[in-house]
């Protein structure tokens, strides 16, 4: 994807950032700040291509003979990323890595890092976790013991498990010790919607409860539907028409996590949970996906044409209108995993808040096209309906 003018002029700096302190006595860190489809991840790579040219083509560069990577702590973009370096000469699979292998691989001496970048810093681990062979305290914290150059995304309406608690005062904490520059990116690329609707979106996802436009532009087809399967039947129309269109959903439905096959079930509407992808192609671009329902870990980070979204039940009004949060209603246990650093039960519930309203934030904003809503709380669905004339 061709960057813009300020993009091409950020990307330019941030390559001298890390020029410029690959030689220093302690580590540098850039923070790339931006909500979801601001463009982090395009900046990102064009910068780390950059990176790898020079390594590997440039013997004058400062980069010249380093060893570098690129991360990110989620299995489908890392495959979308592993398929870009396959026709890339100077971009090698083995460049782009979890977190984690990295980390393990840096303890046992079997390689070294000089410059790492690091996509959806976000959904870095910040506590042990040993699902992950993670044992550590926090994922940043050991790659900053390795690394002369770290340069991180991060948007913490983004952050989606308690294990990956992170929010921008956390984050400036840590790097503190270290030179350290950071940049905010504000404008959206993927959806294109009205400035209207994204800022609804953001109200929305704070708990502020405001009427849905009317409208979600000239080119984005906003819809609000009182039956998920007549939502579901449009998505489908819009997969045949352009491709990549899905259904996704918020928790609050039978988990997947016992390795059983779970269904979602609105009225009509029946369709079974992501399941697990063995394969190299992201979860989206599977023409059989049309038929199950993607979440936060299959969807987070894509591109969507068309997303219908269903709200689940941990979503709905109070009596007195409000948006409410319902944490007894959210059936991802991993989500809400304990850490012993949050102690505070007034802290803890808003953290979980937080979460949920997080993977909402994460799933309406896939759509480049549209959005299509489903609310399962009736009180809910009938604000929508009656607020989008």
């Amino acid at each position: 994807m061709p960057l813009t003018p300020a993009q091409e002029k950020l990307v330019n700096h941030l390559f001298s950032f890390v020029t410029e302190h690959l030689t220093g006595p302690k580590p540098a860190v850039f923070t790339l700040y931006g909500d979801a489809g601001t463009g982090k991840s395009v900046v990102l790579a064009h910068l780390f291509n950059q990176i790898q040219t020079a390594t590997r083509t440039q013997p004058t560069s400062p980069l010249a003979g380093t060893t570098n990577y690129f991360l990110v702590n989620h299995p489908e973009i890392l495959k979308v990323y592993r398929e870009i370096a396959g026709h890339q000469s100077h971009l090698f699979k083995k460049d782009f890595q979890r977190p984690t292998s990295l980390i393990n691989q840096l303890a046992q001496g079997k390689t070294t890092a000089d410059v790492l970048v690091i996509d959806e810093a976000h959904l870095l681990l910040s506590q042990a976790d040993h699902y992950n062979n993670f044992y550590g305290e926090n994922q940043l914290t050991a790659l900053l013991q390795s690394a002369k150059v770290v340069v991180v995304v991060f948007d913490e309406t983004q952050v989606l498990r308690m294990k990956s608690y992170w929010t921008e005062r956390r984050l400036e904490a840590l790097v503190a010790p270290f030179p350290h520059q950071a940049y905010r990116l504000t404008h959206q690329f993927r959806m294109r919607a009205s400035d209207d609707l994204v800022a609804w979106i953001n109200a929305f996802t704070h708990q502020d409860l405001r009427p849905l436009p009317s409208s979600g532009g000239p080119e984005y087809d906003l819809r609000v539907f009182d039956d998920a399967e007549e939502m579901r039947r449009a998505i489908v129309a819009r997969n045949q028409e352009v491709g990549l269109s899905r259904i996704v959903s918020t928790s609050g439905y039978p988990s997947t996590l016992d390795g059983g096959k779970h269904d979602i079930v609105e009225g009509r509407f029946r369709l079974p949970w992501d399941q697990y992808n063995y394969t190299q192609t992201p979860w989206a671009e599977i023409p059989q996906t049309i038929n199950e329902v993607g979440s936060i870990y299959t969807c987070q980070g894509f591109d969507l044409n068309y997303v219908g979204i269903i709200l689940g039940p941990p979503i709905g009004l109070s009596a007195d209108g409000q948006l409410q949060v319902f944490l007894d209603r959210y059936t991802d246990v991993e989500a809400f995993k304990k850490r012993p650093d949050l102690t505070d039960p007034q802290q803890v519930r808003h953290v979980k808040q937080r979460l949920i309203l997080n993977s909402i934030n994460v799933l309406m904003k896939r759509g480049v096209r549209g959005l299509y809503i489903f609310a399962h709380d009736p009180q809910l669905r009938a604000y929508l309906r009656q607020r989008h004339a």
